[in-house]
């Protein structure tokens, strides 16, 4: 297992926020200057840990033929643009946007006057020239749930072969997950195949891991199918 910490990686960002990449993958990200990022797996190829700062937002940008998975850990946003504009996000939901060929805009803004705090994450897709999508799924605490990622022939989530889980955990909780897989913790802590670990800690294995939830926490998995 390899494991990555937040304060082992450059302090960055843009407009109103701030953030730590920890996924940059070299399939995208040609000349990355963060050295101690990761490569991702499967189609997954960026991470980064946000915090907004108060009252501040992305700013409107455009992306195409990528899915952009926003993970609500403190706060809450509201979302602008052209896929579902006017929707919001609170602590434990999950933002999805499938740009495909058409593309989209959309501008994340913080009008709290506390930073919060949200997890970014893209993936490729498996095939170009899918349409346009957005869909948001709130996990309740103590549940596990599939955000993206799934066959063509269900409409729950956007196919991928490339999956992500998000657990809003409670203390004591144990979640198991083949390998390879990468797991993210964004809030709290626990153990890693009984290694203790705290928040904004991202883990590699290509092995089994097994989570278990020391606090209230809230960690992403990222497999393949």
């Amino acid at each position: 297992m390899e494991f990555l910490t937040f304060d082992e990686l450059p302090q960055g960002g843009f407009a109103g926020l701030i953030e730590r990449q920890f996924v940059t993958d070299r399939r995208v990200f040609k000349n990355k200057n963060n050295k101690n990022a990761f490569d991702g797996i499967g189609n997954f190829v960026y991470l980064a840990d946000a915090n907004f700062m108060p009252k501040g937002e992305t700013g409107m940008h455009g992306h195409r033929e990528i899915d952009v998975i926003s993970v609500m850990v403190d706060g809450e946003v509201s979302h602008a643009g052209s896929l579902e504009h006017g929707k919001g996000l609170v602590a434990g939901s999950v933002q999805i946007q499938r740009a495909g060929e058409e593309g989209f805009k959309h501008n994340e803004i913080n009008r709290n006057d506390q930073q919060n705090h949200m997890i970014q994450l893209w993936v490729m897709p498996d095939e170009l020239g899918e349409p346009a999508g957005y869909k948001v799924f709130e996990p309740e605490e103590g549940e596990i749930m599939k955000v993206y990622g799934g066959d063509k022939n269900q409409s729950d989530t956007f196919y991928s072969r490339t999956a992500i889980d998000v657990a809003n955990a409670k203390p004591g909780q144990v979640f198991i997950k083949a390998g390879p897989i990468m797991a993210f913790i964004s809030k709290g802590g626990g153990f890693i195949n009984g290694q203790e670990v705290q928040a904004r800690t991202l883990i590699k294995s290509n092995e089994l891991i097994s989570f278990e939830a020391k606090d209230h926490s809230q960690i992403i998995f990222i497999y393949e199918n």
